[in-house]
C-alpha cells in the first residue's frame, strides 16, 4: 500500500455467482482475464458502451447468446463481439468452462456492465 501497488485493495480473482474470473493483464487500452464458469451457470445478459471482447475457449462447452441468436463454442472456438452488442456466455457443458476474454476499449471498468437479464438479481433499477 505504501508503495502505491493495487494488490492490497484489487484481487487477481474475483467470484461471481456463475464462477470467477481471474485478471491475468492490464494496460490501459487493454484487459485479459481467464474466466471459469460453473456448469449450468450463465452471465447476465449484457452490453458494454466503452470495450469490445474476443472470447476463446480453452476448455468445456460454451453457448454464447447474442440478442435470440447463440452459438455453440468447443476449445479452440472463438468469437468476437463490438461495443454496444448484446451477448450472455453459458456453460452448456459438464465440467467447468474456462476461456480467455481480451477486452480492447478506453474504459475496461466493471461499471461498465449494463445488464438486461440476470438470474442471480444484479440489475440495476
Amino acid at each position: 500500500k505504501e508503495d502505491g501497488r493495487t494488490e492490497w485493495k484489487v484481487h487477481r480473482e474475483t467470484e461471481r455467482p456463475w464462477g470467477k474470473y481471474d485478471s491475468i493483464d492490464r494496460g490501459s487500452r487493454h484487459q485479459v482475464k481467464k474466466i471459469t464458469v460453473n456448469p449450468g451457470a450463465k452471465l447476465s445478459v449484457q452490453m458494454h458502451f466503452h470495450r469490445s471482447e474476443h472470447w476463446v475457449v480453452v476448455a468445456g462447452r460454451a453457448r454464447v447468446h447474442y440478442g435470440s441468436e447463440f452459438r455453440d463454442l468447443d476449445v479452440d472456438d472463438s468469437t468476437y463481439h463490438g461495443k454496444e452488442v448484446v451477448h450472455a456466455l453459458e456453460n452448456v457443458g459438464e465440467i467447468p468452462l474456462e476461456l480467455i476474454e481480451i477486452q480492447i476499449g478506453g474504459y475496461l471498468e466493471e461499471d461498465d456492465i449494463v445488464r438486461l437479464d440476470d438470474r442471480y438479481g444484479r440489475i440495476q433499477k
